[in-house]
């Protein structure tokens, strides 16, 4: 028996079967312990943006840590790292003048954001305002914040009440959040929580004007909108850094991980608007946020940031993503016409979902799993996204043919189902 308990598993299963073991990785690949290659179509779990194996990343880590490996930022204490990195993501923010509060990765980023919502309405004289608002389908992290926020069931399921004054309303209903407010009371509710582009929950682009909508609902009620962004941030949507830029969102907050630092290292950053910060840095304030996590602004970690955002820049990544976003989408749509398949959703950045037929899943609910192990022996990585989506969001790396191989693999895997089933 192996001692790694596995999250999202049953290790019952994993246990009698075995470990997939990673050994090394290098641009869009890895490869496992026994030296067989696998094209990853899932960046490891929405992170490798530069793909795996950048010796400039190890190169920074190493000076980093012969330097200083990592010192507390609560306080005023702060390593010139921690602080230049700052300063890079204010930079980069799609509203002017935001702060940087650092995290130990997307769910920590998730439930400081929700604690600050609480917190900044309480400073500026509306204690009521306590109620978060999540939407079905998404997914924020796995804490006790982000796990009450998340619209996915399963994930809620065998806790008990997790945490009190949250909502989930529909995902693509600009109506629903109208609905929730007229019903509870603008005055009641502290902040909305939305993914531009839904990913764990199913891979769900936003319908058209949806993004703008509910951004001006949250305006117009005066409720803070916050962005999450641990998948979408830092390229993965094409064209800028972030998704909140490409739909001219303006967030309150944006929580942020994962391609921060591209999974090279544990990091995650709520930017944080003006209009929220701005309670907690006035001159001769004596309040503090009584927050913070001992590994934040992790000087390691943040030296990973920092040669991660160069590698974008120097390589193009951003414009090599909406570059490929076209490719991506046309070669995988075609994957729509098996009997299998209800729908592929595409065609905002390196993000994709092959959706299995619900009548498919209905009739072999283990469908979903042959498939991912059919497709790995064919020599790609994917998974099954909740509702039975296989996930394809591979690093910002990855060529045309690689594309097409990944789309290749999933065809054959597609037909070697219906081909058993008609021998059958």
């Amino acid at each position: 028996m192996g001692a790694l308990w596995h999250g999202f598993a049953n290790m019952g299963t994993v246990d009698k079967n075995g470990a997939f073991v990673v050994a090394r990785g290098e641009g869009a690949y890895i490869w496992d312990d026994a030296g067989t290659r696998y094209l990853d179509a899932t960046a490891g779990l929405w992170f490798t943006n530069v793909g795996h194996g950048r010796t400039e990343i190890a190169a920074a880590v190493a000076d980093q840590i012969g330097r200083v490996a990592a010192y507390s930022t609560f306080g005023d204490y702060a390593v010139d790292t921690t602080v230049a990195l700052a300063e890079r993501l204010a930079a980069i923010a799609p509203v002017e003048g935001s702060k940087i509060f650092f995290t130990s990765g997307g769910s920590d980023s998730v439930d400081t954001a929700v604690k600050l919502a609480r917190r900044y309405w309480r400073e500026v004289g509306s204690p009521a305002k306590e109620i978060v608002v999540g939407r079905q389908k998404a997914y924020h992290g796995m804490h006790v914040a982000g796990t009450a926020l998340a619209g996915i069931p399963g994930n809620h399921d065998g806790y008990g009440e997790l945490m009190p004054d949250v909502a989930t309303i529909e995902w693509d209903s600009g109506k629903a959040l109208l609905e929730l407010i007229e019903r509870v009371g603008a005055e009641k509710i502290a902040a909305f929580f939305c993914e531009p582009v839904i990913g764990a929950g199913g891979i769900y682009l936003p319908p058209d004007g949806y993004l703008a909508e509910v951004r001006q609902i949250c305006r117009d009620h005066d409720i803070l909108f916050v962005a999450d962004e641990v998948i979408t941030g830092f390229g993965r949507i094409g064209g800028s850094w972030f998704a909140s830029t490409r739909f001219d969102l303006q967030p309150d907050m944006m929580t942020t991980a994962k391609g921060l630092t591209s999974g090279y290292a544990p990091l995650g950053a709520v930017i944080v608007g003006p209009r929220v910060s701005a309670p907690f840095w006035r001159p001769g304030s004596a309040e503090v946020f009584r927050h913070g996590y001992t590994y934040a602004g992790h000087p390691t970690a943040c030296a990973v940031g920092l040669a991660n955002l160069d590698l974008i820049e120097r390589d193009g990544l951003l414009e090599r993503v909406a570059g490929l976003e076209g490719v991506l989408a046309g070669a995988v749509r075609p994957l729509a016409s098996s009997r299998l398949v209800s729908e592929v959703r595409a065609g905002t950045g390196l993000l994709a979902a092959v959706q299995l037929a619900p009548d498919a899943i209905e009739a072999d609910p283990g469908l979903g799993a042959r498939l991912v192990a059919d497709i790995r022996r064919r020599g790609v990585i994917t998974r099954l996204l909740r509702g039975g989506a296989l996930q394809v969001s591979p690093p910002f790396v990855i060529t045309e043919e690689e594309i097409a191989q990944l789309a290749r693999s999933f065809a054959a895997a597609l037909d070697a189902v219906l081909a058993e089933e008609s021998a059958g």
